[in-house]
Order: C-alpha cells, then structure tokens, then sequence
C-alpha cells in the first residue's frame, strides 16, 4: 500500500468527492480517482461507491477512513515535532572525547554551548579507550590523532591541526645552552611517548626533514607528566603547541627551535551518519568547528 494514496483518500472523503479533493490539492479531478482506485486495488477492498452523482463509502470504506484520517492526523503531528526541532535544537547529545581533547578542546566551549542552547542537555563521556560510536549510542567523538584515522562510515569533520613544537625550561637551556640547530639535539636530554622511539623526525623550513637522536631522559604516555618534566628542567619535549601554550605564555617554558616541529596533532570530529541528525547534534557540531588557534607566546 502506498500510504500517500491515503491522503488522497482522506481528501475526498473530507471534501465530499473526487474533484473538489482534486481543487484541494491542486490536482485533476482523475488523479485523486486513480489514487483511490490504486489504494482499493492494494488493499482488495472497495472503499467508495462511485456513480455519477454521488460519493458513497462502503461499510469497509468508513471504518477505513476513521484508521487513515488518525494516521495523517499522526503524521501531521510529527511533521511538526521535526519542524519545532528545526526551529529551535533540543534533546540530548551524546558525544564522547579523549581525555586531552575534553580538557583542551570542550572544557571551554561546552559551557558556552550550554548557555547559548538551554534546551540541549550534552552528555560528555571522557575515556582515552578506542570508543565504537554507533554500537555504543554515541553521536559525535572528538579524537586527536597524528596519523589519518582508518577509513570508516563515520564521517569525518577535521577542526584543528595543532603542530608538536620543541619546548624546554628557562633553567634546562641556560644549564645546557640552547640549541642552534636540530643536529645539536643529540648533545641534550630528550622525552619520548613510548619505550620503542628513539628519534625525533623533525620537519623545518622550505619542506626540510631531519632525524635526530637526543639522549633519552624520559618515557611517558600522558602529555601533561611531559609538561611538567619538562618545566622542571629535565630536558627537551616534543608537545603540541595547544598544550605547551599557557607554559609559554607564563615563561615556564621556552620555544626550541621555532622554526621546526616534530609532525601535528590533528583534531577530527566523528559522526554516525551524515543525513538524518537532530538538529541539537548539528548544531553542536557548528559550535565544536568553530575553533581558534591557540594564542603563543611572541
């Protein structure tokens, strides 16, 4: 059964025939006939005793009509539940994020969200985990991530790509002396993010590449223990910029070789699908793109 045939149906009911459905709608008077007869066909029932001047229902024709005219009663109530969400986003949004990415990315914009849009209530689940979104329920991720993630049926939205600079204490550099060169990197004590890195690939000018190999002081997974090893003068850290930001803002720490960085961190937002989202999850989408770089010191 064709459920718009139904609205045809309804309409020549409610209208008292076939041409003034059809005056209506907009449409010949035969059109809203063949409908019908197509609807009748489908279910294998007659619906209306037709002749020349008059419109009859059947028996069937009447109990029919009070199901069809709830149905579009029903299906004009949802056209505007969908259209007062246009209007105005509302609901809940579940969206998942590493923990560097919440503290980075969300820990400022998501109050701003809230305030601007009361009628979205988020859901924020923090974990560093590899998080499935559709079997897990989720609407958006936020994951940070130096390598293209996989190809997938998420859709992908990048937001930020963040170099990883070099940046070391004010007392580290003046005990060792500040490098003029990536080559001088082999003379300095250097941070690693895992116990299998030995050497730093670092990316300069004019499309320039160098690897180097600094003598190996620390190795820790969390970018906020590389932080403040480095602050403490233990040696150099190769750190997103976003993080290393406030450090340099304040003096704690220095810029190493500014004009090189040892690859980026790219910030991507993740969707289950492209078409069919509320808008409350659209519009959180628009607000988590809106991002700026991260203010340096000169």
């Amino acid at each position: 059964m064709n459920l718009n045939d139904l609205r045809f149906f309804v309409h020549a009911v409610d209208f008292g025939g076939f041409a003034a459905a059809g005056r209506q709608l907009g449409c010949p008077k035969s059109t809203v006939s063949k409908r019908v007869a197509e609807l009748e066909a489908a279910l294998g029932v007659r619906l209306v005793q037709r002749t020349s001047r008059s419109f009859v229902l059947t028996d069937v024709g009447e109990k029919f009509y009070e199901h069809a005219r709830a149905t579009m009663i029903e299906a004009e109530a949802a056209e505007g539940f969908a259209r007062s969400r246009q209007a105005e986003p509302s609901g809940v949004v579940n969206l998942t994020a590493s923990v560097p990415s919440a503290q980075l990315h969300l820990a400022d914009q998501l109050p701003l969200l809230a305030q601007r849009y009361p009628k979205i209530q988020i859901r924020l689940h923090v974990t560093d985990r590899f998080v499935d979104l559709v079997r897990e329920g989720f609407d958006i991720a936020v994951r940070s991530h130096t390598r293209p993630l996989p190809n997938s049926d998420l859709v992908q939205k990048q937001i930020r790509v963040d170099p990883i600079i070099l940046v070391a204490s004010p007392a580290y550099l003046s005990r060792r002396g500040p490098p003029d060169s990536p080559a001088d990197l082999a003379n300095h004590d250097g941070f690693f993010a895992t116990p299998h890195a030995k050497v730093w690939t670092l990316d300069g000018p004019g499309g320039a590449a160098i690897t180097v190999a600094p003598v190996v002081r620390l190795v820790a997974d969390e970018s906020v223990v590389l932080l403040r090893s480095a602050e403490a003068g233990l040696g150099i850290t190769p750190i997103p910029r976003a993080i290393a930001a406030p450090s340099l803002r304040t003096g704690s720490l220095c810029h190493v070789l500014p004009d090189w960085h040892c690859g980026k961190v790219t910030t991507t937002l993740l969707t289950p699908h492209r078409r069919g989202q509320l808008p409350a999850v659209r519009r959180v989408i628009e607000v988590l793109s809106q991002t700026q770089e991260t203010p340096v010191a000169p």
